[in-house]
C-alpha cells in the first residue's frame, strides 16, 4: 500500500500508474481512505446493471423466475451462460434470457444446443417405483441430461429479450429463438446488420471483407438490412427509463413467461 499523498500530488498520474492496486489517500480532515484504482469502470457498471435487472425480475415475478444476460456471443460469455443456467434457474419456474446491448460474435449454435432440447425418452431410477408398469407415467419428465449431454441443457420455460442494440450474432440468436419456437421474443426489432466478415492486413492498416450472407430459413429474407429479428411483443423503454429504476421490456417479458407457465 502506498504512502499517504499530499494535496499537491497529481492524482491523475497516480491513479493511471497504479491501476489495480490499493492506494491510501489522506483527506483534508486527516482521515484515510483506501481505494482500488481501475483504468475502466465499464465492467463494474455492466455487472451493476445485470444485478439490477436480476433484482427487477425477482420483483416482477415475485421470486418465481431467474435471469441471465448474455453480454456477447463469445466463449467467455457462453461459459458464463452455462455456469449461470443452473444457478439462476435453481428453484425457479422459468428463466428470462436477455441479449439486449449484445454486440454479436459466433456462439448462437452453442446456445441453441443448450436451449433447443427435445426430450426423446424418460427414465426411472432403480427403486423409485414399486410397479414400473403401473407407475412409469409419473416419471415422464425425468431424463439424465446432465449425464448424457455434451453441454449443459435447459428444460425450464424461457422468454428472450432483444432490442435495437442487439447486433449480428445476437440477431441470429433472436431469429433462431423465435423461429424454432423455443419461446416468445420481447422488446424491439434488432439492428439488422448480420453478415460474416473476414479481413486482411495491409502494409499500413487492415481491411475487412464480407464472405458470407445470412438468410432466415423460414422467410427467405436477408438478415442484412431486410430482416431484423422482430419480437412477438413490441415494447419500448421510454427516454430516461434507466433513471426510473424500472424496465418496461423486462416487465413484459416476465408477464409473458408467467402467463405461459400458468
Amino acid at each position: 500500500m502506498d504512502k499517504p499523498i499530499g494535496k499537491n500530488t497529481n492524482f491523475y498520474s497516480l491513479l493511471k500508474n497504479s491501476k489495480g492496486e490499493e492506494v491510501l489517500l489522506t483527506k483534508s480532515d486527516a482521515t484515510d481512505v483506501v481505494v482500488r484504482t481501475s483504468s475502466s469502470l465499464r465492467t463494474l457498471q455492466y455487472e451493476a446493471w445485470v444485478a439490477s435487472r436480476s433484482e427487477l425480475v425477482k420483483k416482477y415475478s415475485k421470486g418465481q423466475l431467474g435471469y441471465i444476460h448474455i453480454r456477447g456471443m463469445n466463449a467467455p460469455s457462453f461459459e458464463r451462460f452455462e455456469r449461470e443456467l443452473k444457478a439462476s434457474g435453481y428453484g425457479k419456474k422459468g428463466i428470462v434470457i436477455d441479449v439486449r446491448y449484445n454486440g454479436g460474435g459466433w456462439t448462437t449454435d452453442r446456445l441453441m444446443a443448450v436451449l433447443n432440447i427435445d426430450q426423446h425418452a424418460y427414465t426411472i431410477p432403480r427403486g423409485a417405483a414399486d410397479d414400473l408398469q403401473k407407475e412409469n407415467k409419473k416419471f415422464q419428465g425425468n431424463y439424465p441430461f446432465n449425464e448424457r449431454a455434451i453441454l449443459s441443457v435447459n428444460t425450464k420455460p424461457t422468454v428472450a429479450l432483444c432490442n435495437e442494440n442487439s447486433y449480428s450474432n445476437a440477431e441470429i440468436f433472436s431469429h433462431a429463438y423465435k423461429n424454432l419456437g423455443i419461446g416468445k421474443l420481447v422488446g424491439q426489432p434488432t439492428f439488422g446488420a448480420v453478415i460474416s466478415t473476414g479481413g486482411y492486413s495491409l502494409s499500413k492498416g487492415y481491411v475487412r471483407m464480407p464472405f458470407r450472407a445470412w438468410y432466415v430459413k423460414k422467410s427467405g429474407l436477408n438478415m442484412e438490412n431486410d430482416a431484423p429479428a422482430v419480437p412477438d411483443y413490441l415494447v419500448k423503454n421510454t427516454p430516461g427509463w434507466g433513471a426510473t429504476g424500472e424496465d418496461a421490456q423486462l416487465k413484459k417479458a416476465v408477464d409473458v413467461l408467467l402467463q405461459q407457465i400458468k
